[in-house]
């Protein structure tokens, strides 16, 4: 066989071997062969180094296989989630997919129980030992028990041996009756950051001694997150069904007492029933407004609107409870004008609803009713019925009770909107650090997510300052909030992406506004766009990033800003950079009117604004009369027209001669 021949015979050997997803060590066999068959030393040097680059395709291909599938089941328990129905069957599926993914023997996830004090298995896979099974850990005591005391991961290649953990008796017994050598173990966090709380544990574990990589730790927390999720909804829908135990109960007195108890019992059938056929929070608040026959708005917990103004029937002229066209703002009381500044109309529904909180029943503040939205303690934002300041009994009860449907439909839409928002961030996440490597993937990735990457979005880039910058995130998922938008932290910043819109401006300044106030501190916010694509859509996160840079640096913390409307700035910020149209724009009736006529305009300028705006100096270092110097800028100024020296058209023109010196050294 010739020699050019026998090579590619092998290097058509290592291809198949790829296309087909054969092992690892069947590439070797490629080297061996052409050996056994006589191969030269350069045919075999060559081949080794094919077989060296196929393998490292090899490990390419199963690393993205493995990241697809993480990503698949992260997407499926998001699915779970979002149709929650059995929390077993869920938290069983996490611990299935978890041991899946890792490849590990066994997993399993451990819950506390508040009152004993210690944690005890809740779900298995993979476990054969009933000793192990029914373990139940104190604080501190084992990897499971230091995970729930810490809320940190911790892995160990071989437990038996690991010193690190305080071993028990009963722990090492199950262990050891199961079998495990190898455990990782993450927490179950609720909320992040210090006031995070540990609600339990997810462990993957292996019969063999192992080392847990720093991508599967990372694996294995999303799951938990997912999971701690889970457990938090299903007990938000406990509270939900005794809710409406509860407001079962109500119906059944006020049916025995009087006929405007039938009425309210019917209302909250209602109620009931737009629950239970998903109806949304200002569904409810149409709802109610027709029952109560008076103005409706559902505020967060900050005092911004949720929703606009529903009108009950009566008061807006039929219309059987459709929300309104009126401000939101309208039903906050401050000064009855129907325009007051949005943060005293949002302190005055906290102040309200604080206290509706502190006394458990609805208040009247300013001739308008105001009743907390509550999860326990929790503000979850408040309810505001105004034109109703004669409300009795019955009706100030249906009123009471309607916020607490309002506060299940708030918790169920805070806990999808957390998931969504978390797997739509690794989305913005790949997008910005690589917008090219697969752009028709991150197409798909987007619409299965519900965002059209190909359409117009704006970007808007969001900083704060260090102190309290780990409560941007938060605040940000909370004003995008039921909008179809999402949000991002990247490099210490916080990416939006609203929903609709063409000017970029007023949508940072929006946002700058409503942020500072969720924050609690100044929020400057600069906007792009609109663009349309993964690479555009980065340019757009690039060129806001630096017009957030620039507002910094002009001392407009707290502002909002697009590049366009920083004058001669934006053309520096902006993506195209296009110095010369800047250039020939500001200077270019000088320019041609030189060129035509073989005048020095343009350098009569230069040396005046050089010059300080000193026609003896100018003249001096022009080498010409003054009398000259003045009949130049006469001429300039009817070319430029009378403004040319104001301070604004000063500062562009000096800013071109600049660039134009710099453009011809």
């Amino acid at each position: 066989m010739p020699k050019n021949t026998s090579v590619a015979a092998h290097l058509r050997r290592l291809l198949e071997l790829l296309a087909a997803g054969a092992p690892a060590e069947d590439f070797g066999a490629v080297a061996t062969e052409a050996r056994r068959v006589g191969a030269g030393a350069d045919d075999l040097a060559e081949i080794e180094q094919a077989t060296q680059a196929a393998l490292r395709v090899h490990s390419a291909l199963r690393q993205h296989q493995r990241r697809e599938a993480e990503l698949t089941a992260l997407f499926d328990t998001a699915g779970d989630l979002a149709a929650l129905r059995d929390l077993d069957a869920v938290l069983r599926s996490i611990v299935r997919r978890a041991r899946m993914l890792l490849g590990t023997d066994t997993a399993y996830l451990t819950l506390p129980d508040e009152e004993a004090g210690d944690t005890f298995m809740r779900v298995t896979d993979g476990s054969v030992s009933v000793l192990f099974q029914n373990l139940r850990l104190q604080l501190g005591e084992g990897l499971g028990g230091l995970v729930a005391q810490t809320a940190r991961p911790y892995a160990t290649p071989d437990y038996r041996t690991d010193e690190r953990f305080h071993h028990t008796h009963s722990i090492d017994a199950g262990v050891l009756d199961e079998g495990l050598v190898a455990i990782l173990g993450v927490p179950l966090l609720l909320g992040s950051g210090s006031g995070g709380k540990v609600i339990g544990a997810l462990f993957a574990a292996d019969r063999t001694p192992r080392t847990f990589s720093p991508d599967e730790v990372a694996l294995l927390c999303s799951l938990a997150n997912h999971a701690a999720i889970a457990i938090d909804t299903a007990k938000a829908m406990t509270d939900a069904r005794v809710a409406l135990a509860e407001l079962a109960e109500a119906n059944a007195v006020i049916r025995e007492r009087s006929a405007a108890m039938q009425r309210a019992e019917e209302s909250h059938d209602r109620l009931s029933d737009l629950v239970l056929r998903g109806g949304d929070v200002a569904d409810v608040a149409a709802a109610v407004a027709d029952l109560l026959q008076g103005d409706v708005t559902v505020f967060d917990a900050g005092g911004w609107p949720l929703t606009e103004t529903a009108r009950g029937a009566d008061r807006a002229g039929g219309g059987g409870g459709a929300v309104g066209g009126g401000s939101a703002h309208d039903a906050t009381g401050v000064d009855g004008s129907g325009g007051p500044a949005p943060a005293g109309a949002a302190a005055a529904v906290v102040r309200a609803a604080e206290d509706s909180r502190a006394t458990a029943h609805a208040v009247l503040h300013d001739g308008r009713w105001v009743c907390a939205a509550l999860a326990g303690q929790e503000m979850l934002g408040s309810l505001v019925l105004s034109g109703r300041p004669d409300l009795d009994g019955p009706d100030r009860r249906l009123f009471e009770r309607s916020s607490v449907v309002t506060s299940l439909l708030l918790l169920l839409r805070r806990s999808v909107a957390e998931t969504e928002n978390r797997v739509r961030g690794d989305l913005i996440t790949d997008l910005l650090t690589a917008p090219d490597r697969d752009p028709a993937g991150l197409v798909a990735r987007g619409r299965n997510l519900g965002i059209d990457l190909n359409r117009p979005h704006l970007v808007l880039v969001a900083s704060t300052g260090a102190d309290v910058r780990e409560r941007l995130a938060g605040a940000a998922v909370q004003y995008l909030f039921g909008t179809g938008s999402v949000s991002a932290e990247h490099a210490g910043t916080v990416m939006l992406v609203p929903a609709g819109g063409t000017a970029p401006g007023g949508a940072a300044r929006a946002a700058a506004e409503q942020l500072t106030h969720l924050v609690g501190a100044p929020v400057t916010v600069a906007g792009a766009g609109p663009a349309a694509g993964p690479r555009a859509l980065a340019d757009a996160h690039a060129e806001a990033a630096r017009c957030l840079q620039a507002l910094h640096v002009l001392g407009r913390r707290g502002a909002g800003g697009s590049a366009g409307e920083l004058g001669f700035l934006g053309v520096l910020l902006g993506k195209d950079h296009d110095v010369g149209g800047f250039v020939a724009a500001t200077l270019g009736p000088l320019l041609e009117y030189d060129e035509r006529r073989g005048t020095q305009l343009v350098r009569t300028l230069a040396a005046y604004f050089g010059c300080g705006g000193s026609l003896t100096r100018a003249k001096e270092e022009l080498h010409v009369h003054i009398n000259t110097v003045v009949q130049r800028l006469d001429r300039i100024q009817a070319i430029l027209g009378p403004g040319w020296n104001s301070p604004e058209h000063a500062l562009e023109l000096q800013l071109a001669l600049r660039l134009r010196l710099l453009s011809l050294s």
